[in-house]
């Protein structure tokens, strides 16, 4: 049911575990690693878990950014639902359940893990830094504003929509506007989007952290234009469809009637981008 991106940039110190505990999941979900131009051995580490664990590994000779990364993950992506998962261990795996509950309910398609509602094994998320907590609640307000929603984490990564809705969003976005960019669509294509509870384990800037504050006006700006934009630039010759992804709404109602895990994971070799 659900395929997993992985995009990972200089990710040797935590990709494994990350992949590891993806592919310890009960779900058996698809596992897509992406490595977007790593200067380590974030690539090495990949090839050693697409020969050993049967994920899917795609090599990108150039850095990219975590939107290009993304998009050349998605074009391997076989399941009905497909959620972003960071390579850096911030965010909990084991939380996926979680947000496939309102889908398997039929309360939602498009469901975002937000770190800034109560989870019920954490008293409350920590950040690192004021700076970036202040910043996504600000891209939080502007997303509301602009769309109408009543978002608490528009830049939470953990992002879970329909396979063919994003691929249906005719993605442009190469770098961390990625987030608002399927926010913005994922609406103007008639998707409400509904918020649950995760756990979050913020690292710091010493430890890799790649966002920086000046990517919080980015994203409002992304926000912006995207909310302008009449379909025909946003989506292309793609028809923005304003209905749920029916496929996906299918795969649902029949998870929920059996609540049966996949029983395996495919393979592809790895592509080069």
């Amino acid at each position: 049911m659900l395929s997993v991106i992985i995009p990972a940039y200089n990710e040797e110190r935590t990709l494994a575990e990350v992949i590891d505990r993806v592919l310890a999941l009960p779900l058996r979900p698809e596992v897509i690693v992406v490595d977007d131009g790593s200067k380590d051995r974030t690539a090495d580490i990949i090839r050693e878990y697409q020969a050993k664990r049967g994920i899917i590994g795609v090599i990108c000779a150039k850095n990219g950014g975590k939107g290009a990364a993304i998009q050349a993950g998605l074009r391997h992506a076989t399941q009905p639902f497909t959620i972003i998962q960071d390579a850096d261990l911030e965010y909990y795996p084991e939380e996926y359940e979680a947000l496939l509950k309102p889908v398997r309910a039929g309360k939602a398609q498009v469901v975002y893990g937000s770190r800034n509602l109560r989870h019920p094994a954490a008293r409350k998320n920590h950040f690192h830094y004021l700076r970036f907590w202040l910043g996504g609640k600000v891209v939080s307000l502007a997303a509301n504003y602009l769309f109408f929603t009543h978002l608490t984490d528009e830049a939470t990564c953990y992002k879970l929509f329909p396979t063919d809705v994003l691929r249906q969003m005719n993605l442009q976005c190469r770098g961390f506007d990625f987030c608002p960019e399927v926010t913005a669509k994922a609406v103007r294509l008639g998707h409400r989007i509904h918020e649950v509870p995760i756990r979050y384990n913020p690292r710091d800037i010493s430890e890799g952290k790649k966002i920086r504050a000046w990517h919080g006006i980015e994203a409002i700006l992304v926000l912006l234009k995207y909310r302008l934009w009449p379909d025909s630039w946003l989506f292309g010759n793609r028809a923005a469809k304003r209905e749920p992804s029916r496929a996906a709404s299918s795969q649902a109602r029949s998870l929920s009637e059996t609540n049966a895990p996949r029983s395996g994971v495919n393979a592809v070799p790895t592509a080069t981008t």
